[in-house]
């Protein structure tokens, strides 16, 4: 059951939606929303980490712009809120939240963190810019293309701080296979540990049990290796 903390950031307050293993701890993870909000979906996957034994944040990036929860077809809505993100706000929810879990007594050498979609691409930002444990991205976007005024995530990529795993589907019309390659190639430039993997029979959002590109095995299989990385680099 995931619960609201509020945090400061410099541009206001920002919910903080929390999910707390009931046993015992295995460190921490934020958890970055897809494109669409923290929705339903994303509480779920809050949940399924603290089951793992993470205790879970997730930051409400949405927060300079109301906040909102929009519907899986309502791709027109998402313009005013995805164009008021870039990398300095992003930076400080992050911080916010990896704040809060060290207040909690989980340092950020012990914080993963794992995002969807848009949450795929900030993950990345965070594992470029900052020093976390683990960080793993599902189908992020910005590949070739730079997002939030970023430059495309294949020139971030060699500069990649944080151990990094991208999972991404060959049927994904908006990242093509050529892209994620490209990433992969630049990932394997940085000094850390990066891997790629990729699902020949899956489109984007292949994780999300509540979009038409759902694809079980897929999800499966991607979400047992996200398990597998973060246990391994976030272990005590």
């Amino acid at each position: 059951m995931v619960a609201t903390e509020t945090v400061s950031t410099v541009d206001g307050p920002m919910a903080l939606g929390v999910a707390a293993p009931e046993g015992e701890r295995g460190g921490g993870v934020v958890l970055c929303q897809e494109a669409f909000g923290v929705n339903g979906h994303i509480a779920a996957v809050a949940d399924r980490l603290a089951e793992a034994g993470y205790l879970t944040v997730v930051p409400h990036l949405y927060h300079r712009t109301g906040d909102p929860v929009v519907g899986y077809d309502e791709y027109a809505a998402l313009a005013p809120h995805m164009q008021a993100l870039g990398e300095a706000g992003l930076l400080a929810d992050l911080d916010a939240a990896v704040g809060w879990l060290a207040a909690a007594g989980i340092e950020p050498g012990s914080t993963g963190i794992v995002g969807f979609c848009m949450g795929g691409t900030v993950a990345f930002l965070a594992a470029v810019r900052r020093r976390l444990g683990a960080a793993v991205t599902f189908y992020g976007g910005g590949v070739g293309t730079g997002r939030f005024g970023l430059p495309p995530l294949v020139e971030l990529a060699p500069a990649l701080q944080t151990p990094w795993l991208g999972l991404y589907g060959d049927r994904d019309q908006s990242i093509p296979v050529a892209d994620v390659e490209a990433l992969r190639a630049g990932a394997a430039g940085a000094a850390v540990e990066t891997a790629v993997v990729r699902y020949p029979d899956a489109g984007h959002g292949f994780h999300c049990d509540e979009r038409a590109d759902y694809h079980e095995p897929s999800a499966t299989d991607a979400w047992g290796r996200a398990l597998e990385f973060l246990a391994r680099h976030l272990a005590a």
